[in-house]
């Protein structure tokens, strides 16, 4: 999945255009909710050492907030790794050009968009 699709679903789902908060990172996205400053993803491409994967090339991936209970079992597919930026314990790494499909990918979106409405 590219960040583009992602983006445009986010839009068209969720009324949340990306917003690039960080000079030093102008590739970081944050999403948020339209009427609120809560965060439901953050978009961020990262070397893939520090996500503990083989590699030194960047790697985009979407952090969405996730239920505690489904941490564990989420960690276990591939692809989705323990949040990078986020608390680890609510809050997954999802890697764009893994293995999940568009559809799960937007699943995990839809939850987190709804985990964080408060």
């Amino acid at each position: 999945m590219k960040r583009e699709s992602l983006f445009r679903y986010a839009r068209e789902n969720f009324n949340a255009e990306p917003e690039y908060l960080w000079s030093k990172l102008p590739n970081y996205a944050v999403l948020r909710h339209h009427n609120g400053d809560k965060w439901f993803g953050i978009v961020m491409d990262v070397t893939g050492s520090k996500l503990g994967l083989k590699t030194d090339d960047k790697v985009d991936v979407l952090e969405v907030k996730v239920r505690p209970e489904f941490i564990g079992s989420l960690r276990q597919k591939e692809g989705i790794l323990p949040a990078y930026h986020m608390n680890k314990e609510h809050w997954v790494s999802v890697i764009l050009s893994g293995p999940l499909s568009e559809n799960e990918i937007y699943e995990l979106l839809d939850d987190s968009h709804n985990l964080t409405s408060g």
